[in-house]
């Protein structure tokens, strides 16, 4: 059968998967792709929908609209783009694709590190206008990386990805914080970082990584508080979610020089408005939520995505099922 066939089950994507998996699916599903991401555009798409595909933010009320839904796929690792508490009274499983996407992230966070600590395009540039020995004399206050501080706001998978890059590749010393710390300096269970509180690790880090998922309680949770404890050219990069790290507050340490950088690659608002105060702030890379993509990543994450939706519609339960108390309201 076709995915033209009247017949099949509809599932929506929120956003274009890679070719392979749109292959993966044709035999057992029609396939739609949202031509936006509007709330008005979705709940039209979910009205018929057995299945979503979700790279996007769903509207909170998006099931009142899918009367058929038997399922929801996150094309990544944050469920926050899902009605998770909704679905799973409704019955309905949802599946996300933990590790997909690690690789790509943490070599971001290094990427982003790199490009603040050696300024490899402001020597370029520097080079290229105002000549040899200005860009020579520039790179005489950069620093290395090796031998100082990362710490690591969120040590799930993606923050121990980075730590392990870190210390064995880099030679950094790791402190770590996740919300299952109690003690205020503890090596974690397999030695690979240093945990401490929250304070301890924005104020002893060289660099700072927010990788932690955004929760009620991790909303607004770096804020001028603990962006004040950072050390003067200490930088913060975060890969999360945009709405933990308080904006105004960054944006304030930025302008008066307060610390040394910060990259930025989610927002609280998505795409990042014209006007907003980032765009003028010195030391700052701004990239478009791309931490996660790369052509590898994509193809992992639209096959591993395509296989849980396949399984969804066979009525078998799929590999990464994260709300299985959904199973009981069935």
């Amino acid at each position: 059968m076709s995915a033209a066939d009247p017949t099949l089950p509809l599932v929506v994507l929120t956003n274009p998967i890679h070719a392979e998996a749109m292959a993966l699916l044709a035999p057992h599903a029609r396939v739609v792709t949202a031509g936006d991401t509007s709330p008005d555009t979705l709940r039209a798409l979910a009205s018929e929908a057995a299945g979503l595909i979700v790279r996007a933010q769903l509207p909170d009320d998006i099931l009142d609209h899918a009367p058929y839904l038997r399922g929801i796929v996150r094309h990544g690792v944050g469920l926050d783009f899902v009605p998770l508490e909704a679905a799973t009274a409704r019955g309905i499983p949802v599946a996300n694709l933990p590790g997909s996407n690690t690789g790509a992230v943490a070599e971001y966070v290094f990427a982003a590190l790199f490009h603040l600590r050696r300024r490899l395009g402001h020597l370029d540039g520097t080079l290229r206008g105002a000549g040899w020995l200005a860009a020579k004399t520039f790179a005489s206050d950069l620093g290395e990386i090796g031998g100082t501080t990362i710490g690591i706001l969120g040590t799930g998978e993606i923050g121990r990805r980075v730590a392990r890059m870190a210390r064995d590749g880099f030679g950094m010393r790791v402190l770590g914080h996740s919300r299952s710390a109690r003690h205020r300096r503890q090596a974690s269970d397999d030695g690979l970082f240093e945990a401490v509180d929250r304070e301890t690790l924005f104020a002893e880090s060289d660099a700072v990584v927010v990788a932690c998922p955004l929760t009620p309680e991790t909303r607004g949770l770096v804020d001028a508080g603990l962006i004040g404890r950072m050390r003067p050219d200490a930088v913060l990069i975060n890969v999360a979610r945009g709405p933990i790290v308080q904006a105004e507050a960054l944006a304030a340490a930025l302008r008066a020089g307060a610390i040394g950088g910060a990259a930025l690659d989610v927002f609280e608002v998505q795409p990042l408005p014209d006007d907003h105060p980032y765009r003028a702030c010195p030391n700052l890379l701004l990239t478009p939520h791309v931490a996660g993509t790369s052509t590898d990543s994509l193809r992992a994450m639209g096959l591993g995505a395509a296989e849980a939706m396949i399984r969804i519609l066979a009525g078998e339960r799929p590999h990464n099922l994260v709300n299985l108390a959904a199973l009981a309201h069935r």
